[in-house]
């Protein structure tokens, strides 16, 4: 099982990457940089590759709607150049209010979108002429659009590796399912072991029943907040805010990915309370309506006995690369810890 963590940042993201130096030697295996309306990625992480020898250095994730299938790619190879083969490219369909509020395109097939993107980007990396001709994606473009001048082109420069790691962060059947059968790996969110199989079982099975002989097992990079000692469970309090903001207000009523799954996973009452409360302004109510069940579920805080069990339990629920984030005063002395516990 691999160690990673997300880059986490509130002020200057470049301070927050300079810390990933430090994770890097005591063992963390890969590095998450989100995007959604702040930052671009592909920027702090190739800060992130001149800074560092060894870390996976990825995308979680890169939206399928404000760059071209083309220009993913491009970014795909430059930071796998950059990184010397270090890249793993994260990509998903994001929301509506992201994709239509910030970055104005129609929030219009997701699943085809994010399927042909992967496609194009493959056979970019592959160095082949991009002739396509899909659902969403067309390329050239066909006659009677643009100028009819557009001919089939491959990548100019030759990519350190001719397939980059592409995962998809997926919540609903239909993408989890996409995502078993095609991406190199699964980026899932609020992922709690208990639920997984329950939620996603069939789908990932659908899934897997269509992969491809060509592609290596699928990876799954899932976990939480980390904190080891006989008195933290109040930890799991710094936890509330994001539960409450993602169930609560990322969407609206009725779309709303995240709120979807903690029914799924047997919170309806509280789902729909915490929404209420979250989009009627009460920001505090709402983070003290979250369930402190799902808190524990969804995280790995108690006495180091606990936590090496919720590391088996993530592991056992078919958990790849453990997803971290340290509460603790010695971010880097707690990695080593859990290097040493998850290998």
């Amino acid at each position: 099982m691999k160690l990673s963590t997300m880059l986490m940042y509130a002020g200057n993201p470049r301070d927050a990457a300079d810390q990933v130096v430090a994770l890097e030697q005591a063992g963390i295996d890969t590095v998450w940089v989100a995007e959604a309306y702040g930052f671009d990625s592909p920027t702090l992480m190739g800060y992130l590759a001149a800074k560092t020898e060894t870390v996976e250095i990825g995308a979680a994730i890169l939206n399928v709607y404000s760059r071209t299938p083309g220009a993913i790619a491009q970014t795909a190879a430059g930071l796998d150049n950059v990184s010397q083969g270090r890249a793993v490219i994260g990509l998903g369909a994001s929301g509506p209010q992201v994709i239509e509020g910030f970055h104005g395109v129609p929030y219009e097939k997701p699943l085809a979108r994010t399927r042909e993107v992967i496609e194009i980007v493959r056979a970019a990396l592959r160095r082949e002429k991009l002739d396509y001709d899909g659902k969403v994606f067309h390329l050239p473009l066909p006659e009677g659009q643009g100028t009819g001048l557009g001919k089939p082109l491959k990548l100019l420069t030759k990519p350190e590796r001719s397939a980059v790691p592409l995962y998809i962060a997926a919540l609903g059947q239909l993408s989890v399912q996409g995502a078993a059968e095609y991406a190199d790996g699964w980026l899932p969110f609020l992922y709690s072991p208990e639920g997984a199989k329950g939620v996603w079982g069939d789908a990932l099975a659908k899934g897997a029943a269509k992969r491809s002989a060509d592609l290596a097992p699928l990876e799954i990079a899932a976990g939480g907040m980390v904190a080891v000692g006989d008195d933290v469970k109040g930890m799991l309090d710094f936890a509330r805010p994001m539960f409450a903001l993602y169930i609560g207000g990322m969407g609206a009523r009725g779309k709303n990915f995240y709120n979807d799954l903690a029914c799924e996973y047997g919170y309806e009452a509280e789902a729909k309370k915490i929404q209420d409360l979250y989009l009627d302004g009460h920001k505090r109510d709402a983070e003290a309506e979250v369930p402190l069940e799902l808190l524990e579920r969804c995280n790995l805080v108690g006495p180091e006995s606990y936590v090496k069990e919720r590391i088996a339990a993530f592991r056992e629920s078919g958990v790849t690369n453990l997803q971290v984030a340290p509460a603790s005063d010695d971010p880097a002395g707690l990695v080593r810890q859990l290097k040493e516990w998850v290998s």
